[in-house]
């Protein structure tokens, strides 16, 4: 085998992704502390072709010396906004059709592998903190809440590994039901 090249990836523009088809999935980034995390959520967006994502609380802005690090020119081709609080982000996600879906370890939460999600649905994925995870009150709002099943000791899984596992499970399964055909 060999590495195929930059040409043979076949790999849109900045200005030809903007404007390409997007798995109908939102990322929301709930008061995230590091930078790089960010940078990192911006790659995952870009890679798997989310609508956009919302940066809410603390979360760092670009240009943002950390996030450029991470983001390596992703920032420049996935749409975001800013709004300073998570609970009216997700009022406006919401108002805007989006079903609202926490990614948490919490009481009722399903398992990630076990989560369906409706093809003809659009949905907002919120990430939290780092230390104190998604925030109550958009909890207490969320239409669904989600986890990632896990088996070594530790509780939790790194935000930017985190938004990389889920985002990859509903573009894949938007792309199983042919509700987003590849660009290659």
């Amino acid at each position: 085998m060999k590495k195929r090249s930059m040409a043979e990836l076949n790999r849109l523009s900045p200005d030809a992704f903007r404007i390409s088809g997007k798995v109908p999935v939102v990322v929301v980034l709930d008061n995230v502390r590091s930078a790089l995390n960010v940078g990192s959520a911006f790659r995952t967006a870009d890679a798997f072709a989310v609508e956009k994502i919302v940066l809410c609380g603390i979360t760092a802005q670009p240009p943002h010396r950390e996030i450029l690090k991470t983001a390596l020119g992703a920032t420049d081709s996935v749409t975001w906004t800013y709004v300073a609080d998570p609970l009216d982000a997700a009022r406006a996600l919401r108002a805007e059709g989006y079903l609202l879906v926490g990614v948490e370890q919490a009481v009722g939460s399903v398992s990630l592998h076990q989560f369906e999600p409706d093809v003809k649905g659009r949905y907002a994925l919120f990430f939290g903190n780092e230390v104190n995870g998604v925030s109550d009150e958009v909890l207490d709002m969320a239409d669904a809440c989600i986890e990632i099943p896990q088996a070594g000791t530790k509780h939790s899984l790194n935000i930017a590994v985190c938004v990389g596992v889920v985002v990859w499970e509903f573009f894949r399964h938007y792309h199983l039901h042919n509700k987003f055909i590849l660009n290659q």
